[in-house]
């Protein structure tokens, strides 16, 4: 594991993963909050760049709503 946390689209990526709402202000509260780690029981602190692009790039298409207002939650995964 390289210390990165991946989207997994497709929900196939094996390994333990944790659920994310397609909010950047979420992903904001995670880092903050730690969660990531604890959720994924990993030691340490974890990249979430990738994961931060995914929602900048994807997250308003993924129900055609303003980004802060959406139920659609995503899966990740370490990798």
């Amino acid at each position: 594991m390289d210390g990165s946390v991946l989207p997994d689209v497709r929900r196939r990526l094996p390994g333990r993963g944790a659920w994310l709402h397609f909010d950047l202000e979420c992903l904001r509260n995670a880092e903050r909050r730690r969660a990531f780690p604890r959720a994924l029981r990993v030691q340490g602190a974890l990249d979430v760049a990738l994961l931060r692009e995914h929602l900048q790039q994807h997250g308003n298409q993924a129900t055609g709503q303003p980004r802060g207002r959406q139920e659609t939650r995503k899966q990740v995964d370490p990798s």
